[in-house]
Formats: C-alpha cells, structure tokens, sequence
C-alpha cells in the first residue's frame, strides 16, 4: 500500500530539519569556509583537524550505541554497516586521490556543496552539477571498474 504524499512528508520532515541544523553548523562552524580549507591543506591551521578529531570519535561512539542499543530501520532490519573488503586497497586510493583533488579545486568536499549553496555561494552549484556527472559516470563504468 503506498502512502500519500502529504504522509511521506510529514515523515520526512525530521531527516529535512536535521539537514538543515546539520548545514547551518556547517556554515556556523566554518567548516565549509574556502579558507579554512585551503588552510588545512597547505598545513597551515588546526581548525579542519580538530573537526575531524571531533567527528571521528562520534561517529565511533554512535555506531558503539546504534549497536548496543540494537537499533533497527523502518523495515525492522538492524542498522549496522557492513565490513569493507579492502582487496588490495586500489579503490579506496584512487577514489580517495580524486575526492581529495575535487576537494581541494573546489574548496568544499560533496557534503557541504548545499550548504554553501543555501548560504549564498551559488557558484557551488556548478560542484553539484559536476558532482552529479561524475556519479552518472561512475553508474555507466561501474561494471567495468575493480570492485
């Protein structure tokens, strides 16, 4: 039985409002400032890292609760990320070089491309245009890529 669209977006809302908190510390935080980035990469401020050194325990002790806690998604499956199969290691340097390359271009990494946009910086939108192709790309190349 499908649902109506007033009722999947009442449901949603939530996930829309965190989105919105979520950029709106981005921006606050500066972690979406060109100049905070270029600083990082040319190791010239702390600021970019003491953000990663953040995020990184909370992303590890919110996956520790979503698993003790035994959380599950809406179809009652639990809520857990599988174990990467790391092979020899080749896609994850050649993916991490070119996101890294993208990010260091265009002064943002995909996450914040929306909220830069929504704060103003339009021509972010041409990231997300480039960032949409390259996923298209991806799509069509899949198959013959090393997975």
């Amino acid at each position: 039985m499908s649902s109506s669209p007033h009722t999947t977006l009442r449901r949603l809302l939530p996930f829309f409002l965190v989105g919105v908190a979520f950029g709106f510390t981005l921006v606050k935080g500066e972690v979406v400032s060109w100049f905070r980035i270029q600083e990082m990469f040319r190791l010239q401020g702390f600021h970019m890292y003491g953000v990663f050194m953040t995020a990184v325990p909370t992303a590890a002790l919110s996956l520790l609760l979503i698993r003790r806690l035994g959380l599950r998604d809406e179809a009652g499956e639990p809520l857990d990320l599988p174990p990467k199969e790391m092979g020899t290691g080749a896609r994850y340097v050649i993916g991490g070089g070119l996101f890294g390359v993208g990010w260091a271009l265009t002064g943002a990494c995909p996450g914040p491309f929306l909220a830069l946009t929504g704060a103003g910086v339009t021509v972010m939108a041409a990231a997300i245009a480039s960032a949409v192709v390259g996923t298209w790309i991806y799509g069509l190349l899949r198959h013959r890529l090393p997975h």
